[in-house]
């Protein structure tokens, strides 16, 4: 069977497409276009109002914009507060921050351990699910997998699925938020089977199981994971769950949800926006640039050789050429991000005497030389600051997960937040979402097929 077009024709339609795509950069500050929505500054365009999180990173004094630490706030809660309080009582506390978010408060031991219990009875998949939704059509991207098996449970719910009662919400939010890391672990395994010729695990449930725990037990063949183990990746859980409604993927589950439409299509959505490598594909970014820089440097401890590397990336001239420091620098944080700054800390303590640590102490150079040689390079005078996809990746690998599952997890984690966002639009939105651009064509007059 022929193609419809020839090689030759579909470059002229590329070329095509590009002519009529351009726009002149200036115009953009012509007709003060906030581009990504974002001020000159920085600063980011005030598109809604939230009670569900506030992420500081700087403050604005007299009309000039003044690095901060970083903070991070649930429902007004600290996340120091909230990671330090689960350690000190010796508990996992995703489930908690979950609730939090739903809800708005923290909850009490019973009703705690009744969310446990609802979350843990809403894990299993629907029957047949995994073979018709996953065998029979595996992907290699497990993103892309989740994305469609959100969208695809909508076939398998009894209730109404275009019911966009708060009731209605509620059940399925839960109910996804349980199901979501079954279905990142089966779209891994199928992966897996099918594209990597493996051994395909299928674990049964285990009820008493927390989410960091039901992940580590179902992702591993003898389903064996220690306490330290499973509480590192439960902070990662927490550290993870929301992060303000203007990122990327919170900020697409609130459009479609202003839009009308039903919950699943409006998470499935929120997916697709977390793939991206600008989003929260970043950690794969780091992993591999990391890789790179243990490449090509022969002393990682020798600090000039680091510089000298950090010089060259900057310049394009190693690396992806892209001249990114991937895992530094942030949209709101400035001095410090405090989700890496916890996961450093966490982090460090685990991998103190392994062999792993070496790697760890590679990114920590990074991280203090690469604001020095920023500025050195390119003259940049802004606070820069390392974000949490600086160090998840290693931690990551610390836990034996695989790079496939790096950006699902945080899916997984970010389904909590999501759905908070999402009821909280549906109660207080009230207007499709729907800002300007300017059109820059002028009249055309219509000229016949014949004529042209």
């Amino acid at each position: 069977m022929s193609k419809i077009f020839s090689n030759a024709d579909m470059q002229n339609l590329c070329d095509n497409l590009k002519e009529y795509s351009k726009i002149d950069q200036s115009l953009y500050t012509k007709f003060h276009v906030k581009r990504g929505l974002r001020r000159s500054d920085g600063t980011g365009v005030l598109a809604g109002i939230t009670n569900i999180c506030n992420v500081h990173g700087y403050v604005v004094n007299e009309g000039e914009k003044e690095s901060i630490p970083g903070e991070l706030f649930y429902r007004g809660y600290n996340i120091y507060d909230l990671v330090r309080g689960a350690e000190k009582e010796n508990r996992f506390g995703f489930e908690e921050t979950t609730y939090l978010l739903l809800f708005g408060n923290l909850p009490t031991a019973d009703e705690l351990e009744a969310f446990n219990h609802y979350l843990s009875m809403h894990r299993e998949l629907p029957s047949g699910f995994v073979v018709d939704m996953m065998m029979k059509a595996p992907s290699k991207n497990i993103m892309n997998k989740l994305a469609r098996s959100i969208l695809s449970l909508y076939s398998y719910n009894d209730a109404d699925c275009e019911d966009t009662s708060i009731e209605s919400e509620l059940r399925t939010a839960i109910s996804l938020i349980a199901k979501m890391p079954i279905l990142m672990v089966n779209a891994y395994q199928v992966k897996r089977k099918h594209f990597d010729n493996q051994t395909l695990f299928m674990h049964p449930l285990r009820p008493d199981e927390k989410t960091a725990e039901t992940i580590l037990s179902m992702l591993r063949p003898d389903r064996q994971y220690t306490e330290e183990e499973a509480r590192l990746l439960d902070t990662m859980l927490m550290l993870h769950a929301e992060h303000g409604g203007g990122n990327n993927s919170t900020f697409t589950c609130r459009v479609l949800t202003s839009s009308g439409t039903d919950a699943y299509s409006a998470y499935s959505s929120a997916v697709c926006a977390l793939k991206g490598p600008k989003h929260g594909g970043a950690n794969l970014k780091v992993s591999a640039q990391l890789e790179d820089f243990k490449a090509n440097i022969q002393h990682w401890e020798n600090e000039g050789e680091v510089a000298d590397y950090i010089r060259k990336i900057l310049r394009k001239e190693a690396g992806d050429r892209s001249g990114l420091v991937y895992g530094m620098g942030h949209a709101v944080y400035t001095l410090s991000d405090p989700r890496a700054v916890i996961l450093k800390k966490k982090a460090f303590h685990l991998a103190k005497g392994k062999e792993i640590e070496r790697e760890f102490l590679l990114l920590d150079t990074i991280e203090r030389l690469t604001p020095i040689l920023m500025k050195e390079e390119r003259g940049i005078e802004k606070a820069v600051c390392a974000n949490v996809d600086m160090y998840s990746g290693l931690v990551y690998r610390m836990l034996q997960i695989p790079e496939d599952l790096y950006t699902p997890l945080f899916a997984v984690s970010r389904m909590a937040g999501w759905s908070a966002h999402r009821m909280e639009e549906l109660m207080t939105g009230g207007r499709i979402i729907r800002p300007a651009y300017k059109a820059l064509p002028k009249k055309q007059h219509y000229v016949p097929i014949t004529e042209r």
